[in-house]
C-alpha cells in the first residue's frame, strides 16, 4: 500500500512537471493534473491537500537534484575561480530549463516563507562549497561575498526571462561570469586589487571548466 502510494505520488509530480514545461506557472492546477495522471480530480487531494502542498513537494525533491548538478560541476574543476565560474554558469543554465523556471515563478506565489526556509535549509551544502572557494580566494568576508555573487547570478536570471532567446542567454552568462569574476577581485593596500585568480588585471571568462558547456 506504501509502495502504491509512492508510486503514483510519483507519477503526479512526473505529470505536474509536464504541465509546467508546457504551459509555464498557469498551467499547474489540480483539474490538468488528475487528466494528465488519468486520475479523478478528487483523488489527487488524497495526494496532495492544496496546489502549495504540490509544489513544495516538487521543489523538495527537484531543488537538490540541480543542486547536485552545481555541485558536481564545481566539484570537476581544479581552481577556485574554476569552480565559480562553473557555480555562475550552473545557475545561469537552469534559467533555460522550463520546468526550473516554471516551477521557480510558481512557488513565488504559492509557498509561505516557512516553507521556502526548508527549502533554503535543504541547500546549505551548496552554499558552504561557495563560501569555501571564496575563502580560497582571499576574501575576508566570503559569506557576504558569496551573498553578492548570488545577487549577480540572480539578476542574470532575470535578464535571461526576458530575453527568452538561447543566443542571448549565451551571451548573459558569459557577462555574468565576467562580471562576478572582476566583481570578486580582492583589494590590495595601493587600491590595485588582484583578480579572482590572484592575478593583477581582469578575469577572462570562458577559459574554465565550465566554459563553453553553458551549464553543469
Amino acid at each position: 500500500m506504501a509502495e502504491h502510494r509512492q508510486l503514483q505520488q510519483a507519477a503526479l509530480l512526473d505529470a505536474a512537471r509536464v504541465l509546467l514545461a508546457e504551459g509555464g506557472r498557469e498551467a499547474l492546477n489540480f483539474g490538468a493534473l488528475a487528466a494528465r495522471a488519468g486520475l479523478a480530480r478528487s483523488s489527487v487531494y488524497e495526494y496532495f491537500r492544496s496546489k502549495s502542498e504540490l509544489v513544495e513537494a516538487l521543489c523538495a525533491v527537484d531543488l537538490p537534484l540541480w543542486a547536485a548538478e552545481i555541485e558536481a560541476g564545481m566539484a570537476a574543476c581544479d581552481g577556485a575561480v574554476e569552480r565559480i565560474e562553473a557555480y555562475v554558469r550552473g545557475q545561469v543554465a537552469l534559467a533555460t530549463d522550463p520546468v526550473h523556471r516554471a516551477l521557480v515563478a510558481v512557488a513565488e506565489f504559492e509557498l509561505d516563507d516557512a516553507a521556502r526556509a526548508r527549502i533554503r535549509a535543504a541547500h546549505t551544502g551548496l552554499t558552504a562549497m561557495v563560501v569555501r572557494t571564496l575563502e580560497e580566494l582571499g576574501h575576508a568576508r566570503p559569506a557576504v561575498a558569496a551573498a553578492l555573487l548570488q545577487g549577480v547570478v540572480e539578476a542574470a536570471v532575470r535578464q535571461i526571462d526576458r530575453a527568452r532567446e538561447t543566443a542571448d542567454a549565451s551571451e548573459i552568462a558569459d557577462a555574468s561570469v565576467r562580471f562576478a569574476l572582476d566583481g570578486l577581485r580582492t583589494g590590495s593596500a595601493d587600491g590595485t586589487g588582484t583578480d579572482a585568480s590572484g592575478a593583477g588585471g581582469t578575469a577572462q571568462a570562458g577559459t574554465g571548466c565550465g566554459s563553453g558547456s553553458g551549464g553543469s
